[in-house]
């Protein structure tokens, strides 16, 4: 993200309300840190590690793989040589290994695309060609879209952390359901991957 487009969005959500403008204002600067040189099957793999967890326990486990493989993500081809037991040893669930193995089976099939393929594509077509690999969901593809790919216009409505980020935000008595938050954010188009990040920074 350049800091002209930051600061567009920023300009942008500060003037959507009162509430938004103190948001802004009150967890300035941002930082919304894409990894751009990630490939989509890291980033793919990351995401999984990062499914339903805290991120610190999240974290120990993806640094448990890493040590397999010197501190590297592990290439497709290594981590379908890894052992079961020794990533179940890294704290992976066995769904989560038959989730692990499929993304590096897709990968070298050609289902996952490289980075250079992925920038080529649109949010949907990668939302659907990813999705059809079992124990991918769309959030774990839109926070590729978010934090690999640096597309600017995502809402994650299926993370609880935006939902009820935006129930503080707004004193709500209950967060917005998913289909809610979607045609509420959709005046935030086309910064919606910012106005998430600000979601996240909420003061609870």
């Amino acid at each position: 993200m350049t800091a002209s487009q930051y600061q567009a969005a920023r300009r942008f959500l500060a003037k959507i309300d009162a509430d938004w403008a103190q948001l802004v204002k009150q967890v300035d600067p941002c930082k919304f840190e894409p990894k751009a040189e990630r490939e989509p099957y890291d980033a793919l793999v990351r995401a999984v590690a990062y499914q339903q967890l805290h991120g610190k326990a999240a974290a120990a486990i993806l640094g448990r793989l890493l040590a397999l493989n010197r501190g590297r993500m592990p290439k497709p081809k290594k981590l379908l040589a890894l052992e079961f037991e020794q990533l179940r040893g890294c704290g992976f669930s066995a769904r989560k290994i038959e989730t692990l193995q499929g993304i590096a089976e897709a990968t070298l099939a050609g289902q996952v695309p490289s980075r250079a393929r992925a920038l080529k594509m649109t949010d949907d077509e990668l939302i659907d060609r990813l999705t059809e690999l079992k124990g991918i969901g769309r959030w774990t593809v839109e926070m590729l879209l978010m934090f690999t790919l640096e597309r600017m216009d995502v809402l994650p409505v299926d993370d609880f952390g935006v939902r009820d980020g935006y129930r503080r935000l707004k004193n709500l008595a209950a967060p917005p359901s998913p289909k809610a938050l979607r045609d509420i954010g959709a005046t935030w188009s086309p910064h919606r991957t910012i106005a998430s990040w600000y979601l996240w920074q909420v003061p609870r």
